[in-house]
Order: C-alpha cells, then sequence, then structure tokens
C-alpha cells in the first residue's frame, strides 16, 4: 500500500449534517400529509441516491407531488442548513491542510447533489482543498452499493486504486470501497447512531473522528504491503516495546531485551526510558502527554520512524506501538515476536489492559517481562507452550486462562496438571512452584497467561 490520494465522503464525514439530512426526509413527508412515518424510515433510503429516495417516498408513502418537485423541496432545505447551521466535523480542516501541505490530491465522493455539496464546502471555506466532486448522480445514478462514484473519482485523482485511501462513516461505504480494493479509513462519532460491528471489519484504519487521524498514522499503514503474510521460512522479527508506565522497569533489563531485539518501538514516556538504558528506538510514537518535551525531541530526532498521534484519542499508546510493531514485521515480510517492557507498574487497571492487548496479540507469542516478572502468553494460535530454561528452578508459576476452554498442562512443577481444563480468570493455576529444569507448560486449547516470578 501507499498513500498517493484521498476520496472523502462529505455526509457525516466532513460535514455534521446526518441529523439533518434524517430531519427533513421524514419532515418533508409528514408536510406532504405522511403523519405517522417511521423514524426509522431515513435508514431505509439514506444509502440510495436522493432522486432514489425522493422516489421511494413518492412510491411507498403515497405522495402525490412529482418525484421533481420532491426532489427540489428537499435541495432548497438542504441549502439553507448547509449555509447556516451545519457544522463541520471536529479536526477536519486541520487533517485536510496536513494532507494539502503534503501535496496528497484529494476528491470528494457523495450521494448528495453537486450543487448542494459545494453550497456546504463553500459554507466552510472547504472547496480549494478538493481536485474535484464526484456525485452518485453523474455515474448513472448508481448509489454507494456499488462502487462507481469510488472508482470515478480515484480516475480523476489519477492515482490507483490500491494507492487511494477512502474517508467514510457509513457501512455501506466502506464496505463497497473496501471491496473494490481501496483502503478504508472509517471514522465514527458518538452520535450518528452507526454500530461500529458494521464499520471496523472493513477497515483498515478505524477511528473515534479526525482527532484520532494523522498523516504519520496513515503512512505507517501505507508503508504495509499488501500481502502481509510473512514467509513461511522467514526468521521471525523480534520486537521490543518499551511502553510510558509510571513504573518503569530498570535501565539494564531494557538494555538487556534490546540487545535480543531486532527493532525496538518507544511509546511516548517509554522514550525516557530508552535513553536511561542507552537504547535509540527504531521507531517512535505516542502523544507527547507523558515525556518529557526533551526526551521526546530526542526520540523523535534519533528513531528511524517517529508517529506522532494526537492526544484525544481511545487507543492506548501502548496499542498504536503494538501496530507499529506489526506493520514493521509485514514490511520485511517476517512473523513477529513481540515482547513489551514498562507496560505493567503503576495502576492495576492499565495492566489489566496490557493483559487484554497482549491476549489480542495472541498469534505474536507475546511476552512482558518487568524487573520482577516475565508473562508469556500461551495460545492455541500462537506459542503453544512455554519451556521455563534452567533458571526458572525454585520459582514461583501461575497460569491464568485468558480464553474460555481453555485446557493446560504443567509438568516439571511441585504440582502437574495433565490437559486440566481451567475455567476463565480462574485462579486453580496460581502459585505453583517450579521443581525441574526441564518445566513446561503448555494448551492444547484456549490460552494462558502465565507468569514467571522473580
Amino acid at each position: 500500500m501507499a498513500f498517493k490520494g484521498a476520496i472523502f465522503d462529505c455526509d457525516g464525514t466532513l460535514v455534521d449534517s446526518m441529523c439533518m439530512w434524517s430531519h427533513v426526509m421524514i419532515e418533508l413527508a409528514r408536510s406532504h400529509g405522511c403523519a405517522n412515518v417511521d423514524p426509522a424510515f431515513f435508514d431505509r433510503v439514506e444509502s440510495v441516491t436522493l432522486r432514489d429516495g425522493c422516489q421511494i417516498m413518492h412510491d411507498e408513502l403515497g405522495i402525490d407531488a412529482p418525484v421533481s418537485d420532491l426532489y427540489e423541496e428537499v435541495c432548497v432545505i438542504v441549502r439553507h442548513h448547509y449555509a447556516t447551521d451545519i457544522p463541520l466535523m471536529p479536526g477536519a480542516r486541520e487533517f485536510l491542510e496536513e494532507l494539502s501541505a503534503a501535496g496528497i490530491p484529494m476528491v470528494i465522493a457523495t450521494s448528495t447533489p453537486l450543487r448542494e455539496v459545494r453550497v456546504a464546502l463553500e459554507a466552510h471555506d472547504l472547496s480549494h482543498f478538493f481536485k474535484d466532486i464526484v456525485t452518485t448522480e453523474q455515474v448513472g445514478g448508481r448509489d454507494k452499493a456499488f462502487p462507481d462514484v469510488y472508482l470515478e473519482a480515484a480516475r480523476r485523482l489519477g492515482t490507483p486504486v490500491g494507492e487511494t485511501w477512502v474517508f467514510e462513516d457509513a457501512p455501506f461505504g466502506v464496505r463497497t470501497s473496501k471491496r473494490a480494493g481501496f483502503n478504508v479509513v472509517g471514522l465514527m462519532n458518538d452520535h450518528d447512531g452507526r454500530d461500529e460491528r458494521d464499520v471496523q471489519p472493513w477497515c483498515d484504519i478505524y477511528v473515534h473522528g479526525f482527532a484520532e487521524l494523522s498523516l504519520a498514522l496513515i503512512e505507517d499503514y501505507a508503508a504495509t504491503p499488501a500481502a502481509q503474510d510473512a514467509a513461511s521460512d522467514a526468521d521471525p522479527l523480534r520486537v521490543l516495546v518499551v511502553d510510558g508506565s509510571p513504573a518503569p522497569s530498570s535501565p539494564a533489563l531494557v538494555a538487556r531485551l534490546a540487545d535480543r531485539a531486532d527493532y525496538v518501538v518507544a511509546a511516548d514516556r517509554g522514550a525516557e526510558t530508552c535513553r536511561a538504558a542507552g537504547v535509540v528506538p527504531d521507531a517512535y510514537c505516542g502523544d507527547h502527554d507523558s515525556v518529557s518535551a526533551a526526551e521526546g525531541a530526542w526520540a523523535s530526532n534519533e528513531a528511524g520512524r517517529s508517529i506522532s498521534f494526537p492526544s484525544e484519542k481511545y487507543a492506548t499508546d501502548l496499542s498504536l506501538a503494538i501496530d507499529c510493531a506489526r506493520h514493521e514485521a509485514a514490511r520485511q515480510r517476517r512473523p513477529l515476536r513481540l515482547t513489551v517492557t514498562c507496560a505493567s507498574g503503576g495502576r492495576p487497571d492499565h495492566a489489566l489492559g496490557v493483559l487484554g492487548l497482549l491476549v489480542g496479540a495472541a498469534n505474536a507469542c507475546p511476552a512482558l517481562v518487568e524487573d520482577s516478572f516475565e508473562m508469556r502468553v500461551v495460545s492455541a494460535v500462537g506459542a503453544r507452550e512455554w519451556r521455563l530454561g534452567t533458571d526458572a528452578h525454585g520459582r514461583t508459576f501461575s497460569a491464568v486462562a485468558v480464553a474460555p476452554g481453555t485446557v493446560v498442562s504443567e509438568s516439571g512443577m511441585k504440582w502437574c496438571l495433565d490437559e486440566k481444563p481451567l475455567g476463565l480468570l480462574n485462579d486453580l493455576g496460581i502459585s505453583n512452584v517450579v521443581e525441574s529444569e526441564d518445566a513446561v507448560v503448555s494448551v492444547s486449547s484456549g490460552a494462558v497467561a502465565a507468569f514467571l516470578l522473580r
């Protein structure tokens, strides 16, 4: 993937107009004598062109007025609202300015008629950002269930589909554009009633508004090869992520872990720990809300890749750093082997969230290594066993099921288990003792968080 062109939806993506559209269509029907219009009626007509929506109103609601008259009535009302009271989506202008400054050409692809879109853009002085506007009416009237409007937008951009990014909020829009081969950013907000389950699976990047987007973020995704499967015979890429815990690991431990890694990612305040350990990160990412200005500037200047994120974001710095690790492994076409440090200290809720992130990355055989313990996710979809090694003898070992249907075996310990079912987050596997240099824990199904205490 690359990032050579951008296609933006208008309503619900650039301008905050979806509530207006719902209100206008329903009130228009009621003004023509349809007093009991179901509020869900707009959901049925949202995905089609405006003219087709008016046709549905005429045919199914029994409105006598000609479709052309209904169409013009809607357009008059919509133009008024665009010109007077429809706001921009927060952060939209700043993001467009960032893309424009980088020379990324942009086009609008919308189901809204051309003259109305122009009013919306001119009301906010956005027209100069866009090379062109393409509407579904201009591509034979086929709505966004078909890729025509996106393909025409890419043609006018002059950029290949696979190197063009679509910015959409509607489930039908993200589905269609993704199926057509575009890269997709799904933009969710908190008031349009979208279900993220209908949007997120179709997105390359899923965010809760422009505040979570940056050019650097998209370029990091865009630099990842389209074929993300690693070569079957490739050596794993050992990535160390140094997180920004307020109770960091010792510099000595971080230095040892970095020596074993092929690639180091510092996440926000993790830059301070890296510098204290004498480790220059290969990548630095974060929102700069917990790192000192001096250390953040050092990491940004020294790292081979620096990715800044806005502070108003849903994802944690660690989650974004793990994404960076995945992208680098994909770029090198190697399987990822992930180690995280400086992540569990400070707050128990953060520690639990870290565990959840690592369980979600089980196919990367993740390990969390701190001064007082090492934790590995042993999973049926990743590393199915952990041989604890000679240094584990005499130490405390615990295994906690972190997936339903977990079945675990433990050998070389005071209390051995043989294909033992463990209930989710059950305490049955807590506080075992390693008695053999050949101790091993394995799973045949599910996953455990396996802790070896120092």
